[in-house]
């Protein structure tokens, strides 16, 4: 703690300091510790003997670390920031908030020695959660923050991982309380699609990178069928994000690791507890897209998130999922299963905060056809024609952001999948 952080790099304007935000001190027992470590121990090595000997702590500083962790998060709410990164050498000493899309280091909330950092990571975790750093180098958890006695708590969705031999935390601000499914702007017959009251049955997938807003649409998506429809909601997810409370649905929370193993276990066991409605927090293999199209295809209402960038890709990156032989089994399997497909992106707004651009592909006769067929890029033709649907392409989205002022037009270059066919339009 006590050493200076290097010079940070250059940037066009400074990094931004907060009067009367509260200073982080890593505890000088976190200190001393990290320095005993042996010279010859490094990387999982130190970090695994390190673990060892945090109950030689004193109490009061581990109980230090978890309030300070509750600094950082009410800072984030007072910052209005997304994301939070701390530790491991990148980190150059200071603590960092992601704030309208713009990640930069905050220098008033205190400078951390490398190292000592290490020891305060550690103390924040759980033994469990510990073991599960040291066996897959990272380790996903929840954490929550009262903010208002009459408000729920603030949730948060973090990361421990290693970083070039140290250990470094990164923290993601979820929305407090759902935002109305409307306000997200999908076409009626697609909104209506995402509710059990309409549909019953079939897989419905959001794709996007790491913060783009997957989770908040889902989350949409839950609470409008709770207020909607008599029926049941599994929610398996890694870890847990905003917790609802049971309305007309009742609504059950399983976070992987905690609750249960895995995600296909959280479905396997789901199917003999009565959903009708099922949550999986990501698709990450085969087993689990497998699983996820077996609950579709047995008369579930399936949502689930992929990392992928467009529909196109995600059907593509589905299929790829599996050995040569299996995919045409796989794409029939898909074509029938699938109801809808929504690729989102997070946009910088003029004039500050983000503004959501999208891609939805709505199932179709033709678009079945095509994914039976192999004919994937004739999808792209489909959105495109497609607005009677609900469909859009995510040029067409960003098109239309551009021309009501929300979006800058070299913004919306940068977001698009296809950028000669965006500047087209918007010449034209």
């Amino acid at each position: 703690m006590n050493a200076s952080p290097p010079p940070v790099s250059s940037s066009e304007t400074a990094p931004p300091t907060h009067a009367g935000s509260t200073a982080i001190h890593v505890p000088d027992s976190f200190v001393d510790l990290a320095r005993s470590a042996p010279e010859d121990l490094s990387g999982l090595r130190r970090i695994r003997w390190l673990g060892r000997r945090l109950d030689r702590l004193p109490d009061t500083d581990r109980r230090q670390a978890k309030d300070d962790l509750d600094a950082l998060a009410a800072h984030m709410v007072t910052l209005h920031a997304s994301d939070l990164d701390l530790g491991g050498p990148a980190a150059a000493h200071q603590v960092w908030f992601r704030v309208d899309g713009r990640k930069q280091p905050y220098p008033d909330i205190g400078t951390f020695d490398l190292a000592a950092t290490d020891v305060w990571l550690l103390s924040i975790l759980a033994d469990h959660q510990r073991d599960t750093l040291l066996h897959r180098f990272s380790v996903d958890f929840g954490h929550s923050l009262a903010v208002h006695p009459d408000e729920p708590d603030r949730r948060f969705r973090a990361t421990v991982y290693f970083d070039n031999q140290h250990v470094a935390l990164g923290m993601r601000l979820l929305a407090w309380k759902p935002r109305p499914l409307r306000s997200l702007g999908f076409h009626p017959l697609v909104e209506r699609g995402f509710l059990f009251r309409y549909v019953r049955d079939g897989l419905t997938l959001f794709t996007g990178v790491t913060g783009s807003g997957k989770s908040t649409t889902l989350d949409a998506i839950v609470d409008a069928n709770n207020e909607d429809a008599a029926a049941h909601i599994l929610i398996v997810a890694q870890p847990l994000e905003f917790i609802h409370t049971s309305k007309k649905c009742i609504i059950r929370h399983r976070e992987v690791g905690t609750d249960v193993q895995s995600f296909v276990d959280g479905m396997v066991q789901g199917l003999r507890q009565d959903p009708d409605i099922v949550i999986v927090g990501e698709m990450r293999d085969s087993e689990t897209i497998s699983t996820a199209m077996e609950m579709a295809d047995t008369g579930h209402k399936v949502f689930s998130t992929l990392h992928t960038g467009s529909a196109i890709e995600t059907i593509d990156r589905i299929v790829a999922e599996y050995p040569s032989e299996e995919q045409h089994r796989v794409r029939n399997r898909l074509a029938d299963v699938l109801r809808c497909v929504v690729s989102q992106k997070l946009l910088p707004s003029i004039g500050g905060g983000r503004t959501l651009a999208k891609e939805v592909l709505w199932m179709t006769p033709a678009s079945r056809a095509a994914i039976k067929n192999g004919n994937v890029p004739e999808i792209y033709q489909m959105m495109w024609q497609g607005h009677d649907q609900g469909m859009i392409t995510l040029e067409q989205s960003l098109a239309r952001l551009v021309r009501r002022g929300e979006v800058a037009t070299d913004t919306a270059l940068s977001y698009a999948n296809n950028k000669r066919r965006l500047l087209h339009m918007l010449r034209s």
